[in-house]
């Protein structure tokens, strides 16, 4: 990876800094830095955040610095204190491209509309402006080079990784009407490349099977047509202590992506994927390079075609039936 051997850095950041990634990447430049310098704040707000790192940033001078990292996110920070960053080395961490995430994964606006092309512009600013850039899978980073016309050799790749002082193996105490039942796990922001009808859809395929229990964790939008049956238990959100004691509770947790029409999902290891590997669990993944770059199938993996609802069912079975022998 890029090195930050003996450079005095200034990290700046729009997302709370105790945000993971943030205190990953952190935790890697105070390891090799001469000095890191932070600008970034904690709270709920973003806005209000996004104001005192604009505030703290026009006032700061960065000539004393040889490298500026911008963690999340930089299409924010980079066009509007380019003046500022001239005569620096700049690394970001390109962990959200804005094009990508509004027009091809949540379709909030068409390629060639004018909010399109400025959510284009945005990126291609940034990216173009970088000196080096950190992408959270290669599959990314090959994407972010050929959409965005830049050099590969320029991009590295991080991979996120879970908080362990939350999400650790620990001994599976179910609760105690559920000790007979093999528990299967879901938990997401329902976000559309997650795949959720395709889940919604194996859970119905499974609802007779009633020595399966389901937990559902996240805000299911209207728009989603829900599986009801007594097999499974819909819980609206739960705080990070708490969902790890769910996890817990499971035999099998299922990651995904399962959305196999949004590019963006087969290009991504999803983030609770990294949670389950830490506490050990079994787990069923998207099959897609992303994903393969760093697992491959096991007694704890297992892959599943995109978008094929019957196959993530199937799996499931098979994995129930393989751990009651």
């Amino acid at each position: 990876m890029y090195s930050f051997h003996n450079k005095k850095v200034l990290f700046i950041t729009t997302k709370n800094l105790d945000y993971l990634r943030n205190t990953q990447e952190m935790e890697l430049i105070e390891q090799e830095a001469k000095s890191l310098d932070i600008i970034g704040f904690k709270g709920k707000s973003y806005p209000k955040r996004l104001l005192k790192v604009y505030g703290k940033l026009l006032f700061r001078s960065v000539k004393s610095y040889d490298t500026v990292f911008i963690g999340f996110a930089p299409q924010l920070i980079l066009p509007l204190f380019k003046f500022k960053m001239r005569k620096k080395e700049v690394v970001m961490d390109f962990f959200i491209s804005v094009y990508d995430t509004m027009v091809n994964d949540r379709k909030k606006f068409k390629a060639d509309s004018i909010a399109g092309k400025l959510c284009m512009w945005l990126d291609k600013k940034c990216i173009r402006r970088a000196d080096y850039i950190i992408s959270d899978t290669k599959a990314h980073g090959d994407y972010f080079s050929r959409e965005f016309g830049v050099k590969r050799e320029k991009i590295e790749t991080l991979y996120l990784k879970a908080d362990t002082s939350i999400y650790y193996e620990r001994e599976q105490i179910k609760p105690e009407k559920l000790k007979d039942k093999f528990i299967v796990l879901y938990f997401g922001s329902v976000l559309p490349l997650q795949g959720v009808e395709v889940i919604m859809q194996a859970m119905e395929l499974l609802k007779k099977e009633k020595d399966i229990h389901f937990y559902f964790i996240g805000p299911v939008r209207d728009s989603i047509k829900k599986t009801q049956s007594d097999n499974i238990e819909y819980i609206h959100w739960l705080s990070q202590e708490d969902l790890a004691t769910y996890i817990s509770y499971s035999d099998l947790c299922l990651a995904g992506h399962f959305n196999k029409d949004i590019m963006k999902a087969k290009r991504t290891i999803p983030g609770k994927a990294y949670i389950y590997e830490a506490m050990g669990k079994k787990m069923i993944l998207g099959d897609n390079s992303a994903t393969r770059e760093l697992y491959h199938e096991d007694e704890l993996r297992y892959f599943v075609k995109m978008g094929d609802s019957k196959a993530l069912a199937d799996k499931i079975l098979e994995i129930k039936n393989s751990t009651a022998r």
